[in-house]
């Protein structure tokens, strides 16, 4: 196993966690920020009022984008996988 195989994977498995986690966190971004601003316009300063929005947007983008990260993920398995095999170990 040279250090390019090993690093190929890393990269592979980095790039990978950041296409999943992406669209959740832009979307919690997102609902984060027009929390915020509702919350300087109308100044009410309750800390707890980002949350309830923020779990139920995050609800949402997984029942919207969960199928597609279940595809990168299982790719991602199934490459490493074949990889593995035709390593001989």
């Amino acid at each position: 196993m040279s250090q390019e195989f090993v690093m190929g994977i890393a990269r592979e498995a980095v790039l990978t966690a950041l296409y999943v986690a992406g669209p959740l966190l832009l979307i919690s971004l997102l609902v984060g920020l027009g929390i915020s601003i509702l919350q300087a316009t109308t100044q009410i300063q309750e800390q707890t009022l980002t949350f309830v929005p923020k779990i139920i947007a995050i609800f949402l983008g997984v029942l919207l984008f969960g199928n597609w990260m279940l595809n990168i993920m299982i790719d991602l398995t199934t490459r490493l996988f074949t990889q593995l095999s035709t390593l001989g170990l």
